[in-house]
């Protein structure tokens, strides 16, 4: 074996996840893209990639590229930087305490992308921001 490929080898294995969690959460996506809808599909490829290419989105980045009353999904956390001035259904892996508080001021909803999948598991109408 070439060093390169040793080196890639150990990448590999640095980058999967042990949370539990989000390993399940890939899982049902993934199957669910299968027969649901392409969407979760590609939510669940989001959420697996590297660390170093998980997303972490800032509330003033949803309030710039989205509507009042739309659904979006962040494959990865959302932060509180900047202010949220419409109502949005946004659907992450996990929130920050302070997103949480904008979004509930906002009078929006943060709910995580399994509650989302529950609701819609068709995907209608949903938008993957990130």
């Amino acid at each position: 074996m070439t060093f390169t490929k040793i080196i890639f080898k150990i990448l590999r294995k640095m980058t999967k996840t042990t949370n539990e969690n989000l390993l399940g959460l890939v899982k049902e996506l993934k199957k669910a893209s299968h027969s649901e809808a392409a969407i979760w599909g590609r939510i669940a490829d989001d959420l697996s990639a590297a660390v170093s290419r998980k997303r972490a989105v800032n509330l003033s980045r949803l309030n710039h590229f989205t509507k009042d009353n739309e659904v979006v999904v962040v494959p990865g956390k959302v932060l509180g930087g900047g202010d949220l001035d419409h109502k949005l259904t946004i659907a992450a892996f996990a929130f920050s305490r302070s997103a949480e508080e904008a979004i509930q001021k906002s009078k929006g909803k943060a709910i995580t992308i399994k509650e989302l999948f529950a609701q819609n598991p068709k995907g209608k109408g949903v938008r993957i921001i990130g």
